[in-house]
């Protein structure tokens, strides 16, 4: 099937702006919808439909024309869920009605934005698609995403309707200004402020918003041979949280002072991606490595 009419949800934040950015670029219709305002994009802005996807009557003014839904909206900081969990009960509210806005207007294409904190602290370190254990959910953010894919996959078998799920690992880069690692040390070592690092050893796999947006793209262009499975989207690599202070310190020629915490309740401790089926599948080789990843991005923020 030929895509070329598609839908994001949450359009307005990091990967919804750049994503929507190259697929205008590459000729597809996108339009999108989000709570908030874009205040990266003005093109991205003028296709946004301003809604909050929990409002179920906000569906019925929507379009349905679309080949494709991809559905990135969701409350994303995982100690924020923690200590709020009804935000988690919103990411589940709001994939279902996307899912069922999808079924009742017979959009058969769906991708759903999951998490590598689906796998969870298992012991091991590096993680392929099939580790995956709820046993494992760490937090309600977890949860929802476990959640959000077992919908996908049940909408998937009663309803015939084709997937893909991403699992991300920690997307940087540019149109991020949130408390996610690498906006927040940047600004606080710009500042000459403490860093705080919830975890000694913490180890994690970071990917470049261009390499994340790329893969999604990649996927969508082999739809037929990559639908029906769920891959990591992730850089491949590991670097321990310690270390990402120490060279954002660096290069932002920053003399902050580095404290370290334990770390917070519902996080995962030590994540990299097996990303070999994303490889095999649809070709997806990430090409931006963390040291020229944080670069590129200070430059973006400067």
């Amino acid at each position: 099937m030929l895509i070329k009419n598609i839908l994001i949800t949450g359009i307005s934040g990091t990967i919804g702006t750049r994503l929507a950015e190259k697929l205008l670029d590459k000729g597809y219709k996108v339009q999108g919808v989000d709570w908030r305002k874009n205040k990266w994009s003005k093109a991205v802005e003028k296709i946004t439909f301003h809604y909050d996807l929990r409002d179920k009557a906000i569906f019925k003014k929507l379009p349905h024309n679309f080949d494709l839904i991809i559905h990135l909206a969701a409350n994303a900081r995982v100690y924020n869920l923690v200590l709020d969990p009804s935000q988690a009960r919103d990411n589940f509210e709001t994939t279902f009605k996307t899912l069922d806005f999808a079924r009742q207007n017979k959009i058969k294409n769906f991708i759903f934005a999951s998490s590598r904190e689906t796998y969870g602290n298992s012991g091991k370190i590096k993680y392929q698609e099939k580790d995956a254990d709820l046993l494992n959910c760490e937090s309600p953010y977890t949860a929802s995403k476990m959640a959000g894919e077992a919908l996908v996959y049940a909408y998937h078998r009663c309803y015939l309707m084709d997937y893909i799920v991403f699992r991300f690992s920690n997307v940087y880069g540019m149109y991020d200004t949130s408390d996610r690692a690498v906006p927040l040390f940047m600004r606080l070592a710009k500042a000459g402020q403490p860093i705080t690092i919830f975890g000694k050893d913490k180890l994690l796999d970071f990917t470049y918003i261009d390499d994340c947006v790329g893969g999604i793209i990649q996927a969508i262009e082999k739809f037929n041979r990559t639908k029906n499975q769920t891959y990591n989207l992730a850089y491949g690599q590991g670097q321990s949280v310690l270390m990402l202070a120490k060279m954002i310190r660096t290069i932002c020629q920053s003399k902050s002072r580095i404290i370290i915490k334990p770390t917070r309740t519902g996080e995962v401790m030590k994540f990299v991606a097996d990303i070999k089926k994303a490889k095999q599948t649809f070709g997806y080789c990430p090409k931006v490595s963390l040291s020229q990843g944080l670069k590129k991005s200070l430059e973006w923020y400067s």
